[in-house]
């Protein structure tokens, strides 16, 4: 399918309407303050980040107190009903704030509303919502902000369609060495339990030229970390003769000193080219997230994963030979509707068989407008609850061992902040995508150091400075 990619045209009406919305916030008796807040997903955060730098353009500073703000922005995640709860909390906090000051403009965007029935029921509950729109209009939002400042019109606008790529988006960074690449949008799996699909639309790849010149400007910056995202990065280039592992080689050769990860890679489409590139790289980082959900293979087909658990563990076990030091991460779901305690059984040998070093689980979550949420669900919450516990004993007995192996070693580590194990030490991140505490000065914050290893926790390294590096 081919990609439909925003304008120049398009992007040039935008950049005159941030003018114009600068005009306007230019007569405040003050410099307008946004307070904007993104939930759910890497994803989401690299739109907000895109949003920040559209705003900033606009003329805002930034408060990380809506109570300061002039304008009020949430960026909303789908994929489970918690998140959408803490959303409808938040915004029902705003009411009382938009009473005192009427001229606040409310803006709630992203995955949540692009859902029919959730923008729905945002209009109609919340009305002093001033603007809702959805993951596809993205790059609308200086047009959008300045027809409310002129006309005082309320806008939704959430179109159904597959998506667009937009291209040179400004963007306010969170971090200084830090930063977030998206190659990809959207998802073709339709995996029963995910609205991703419905809300992101299908796949479509950015070139791989754009993606190249924009981690060598970050690198030329100075930034040390990329992060490369989509929905399932192992589809990017599909239907081009671009597949992921040729990106990740011609990135990897470009010159520096930085490192690569990536997330979300899928199973199905996980290879041992992908596997053989990581392990050749200079620069791509040694963890391979790699959700498997289940381990029942029963429970994968009605999830319709397209692999099973064979597939699964001859790619772990690969991974394992090609990158001895590699750190596996996956996704679990407890309780996906039809799930019996003999399934669960399943996973937990699974993980033992793994031992994987660290597992974001989760009970399932039921979503609306998927095909599971049509499914038998007959186990009670009471039950899963039980059943997720269990499975977190397992994961927390696997966890306490997983980082003995590195006591002794000397690991290359990204210095990224204050420790997270104590606030005297510092932090940052090894190739293994491994937190890692140790002590030192503040200079070291956006360099690669080299910690000899004294210490492991169940989540984390504490080691030493050793030799310095040159950077």
């Amino acid at each position: 399918m081919p990609v439909r990619s925003v304008s120049s045209e398009e992007l040039g009406d935008q950049r005159i309407f941030t003018q114009r919305v600068r005009a306007v916030t230019h007569v405040f008796d003050h410099k307008p303050l946004a307070f904007t807040h993104s939930y759910g997903c890497q994803q989401n955060v690299s739109d907000s980040e895109k949003l920040d730098g559209m705003l900033e353009q606009m003329g805002f500073g930034f408060t990380d107190s809506p109570e300061k703000a002039d304008l009020v922005l949430y960026n909303t995640c789908a994929v489970r009903e918690n998140a959408e709860n803490r959303v409808f909390g938040n915004v029902g906090a705003l009411k009382a704030l938009k009473r005192r000051n009427p001229d606040m403009v409310i803006a709630v965007c992203g995955c949540m509303v692009q859902q029919e029935h959730i923008a729905a029921r945002m209009k109609q509950r919340f009305p002093y919502v001033d603007l809702i729109f959805g993951t596809h209009v993205l790059h609308r939002f200086p047009e959008f902000l300045y027809s409310i400042y002129e006309k005082r019109n309320r806008i939704v606008c959430i179109p159904d369609m597959d998506g667009v790529v937009a291209e040179g988006l400004p963007v306010r960074r969170e971090s200084r060495f830090r930063a977030s690449v998206p190659i990809m949008y959207g998802c073709n799996n339709f995996c029963t339990f995910c609205i991703v699909p419905k809300v992101r639309g299908r796949e479509r790849s950015r070139s791989a030229d754009e993606i190249i010149s924009e981690v060598k400007g970050l690198i030329d910056d100075g930034y040390k970390e990329i992060l490369l995202l989509g929905q399932n990065v192992n589809s990017y280039g599909k239907g081009t003769d671009t597949d992921f592992p040729k990106l990740l080689k011609q990135l990897d050769e470009l010159e520096g000193e930085f490192v690569i990860s990536f997330m979300t890679s899928h199973p199905k489409d996980c290879s041992h080219e992908l596997i053989d590139t990581i392990a050749d790289s200079v620069h791509i980082s040694h963890h391979l997230h790699l959700p498997v959900q289940s381990g029942s293979d029963r429970i994968l087909k009605a999830m319709n994963r397209h692999y099973d658990t064979v597939k699964y563990l001859e790619l772990v076990d690969y991974a394992r030979s090609r990158i001895p030091d590699i750190q596996l991460t996956t996704d679990i779901i407890v309780g996906f509707p039809g799930e019996t305690y003999d399934d669960l059984c399943m996973t937990l040998e699974l993980m033992r068989r793994v031992k994987y070093d660290s597992a974001f689980t989760f009970i399932y979550s039921r979503r609306e407008g998927t095909k599971a949420a049509e499914m038998d669900d007959p186990i009670t919450d009471e039950e899963k609850g039980k059943w997720f516990r269990e499975l977190l004993d397992i994961q927390g007995e696997i966890g306490e061992k997983a980082y003995e192996k590195y006591v002794g070693q000397t690991l290359r580590v990204l210095c990224e902040g204050r420790g997270r194990t104590d606030e005297t030490l510092l932090t940052g991140k090894s190739r293994q995508n491994i937190i890692v505490d140790f002590p030192g000065d503040e200079d070291l914050l956006g360099k690669f150091v080299d910690i000899k290893i004294t210490k492991a926790l169940p989540w984390a390294l504490v080691g030493e400075l050793a030799e310095r590096r040159k950077i």
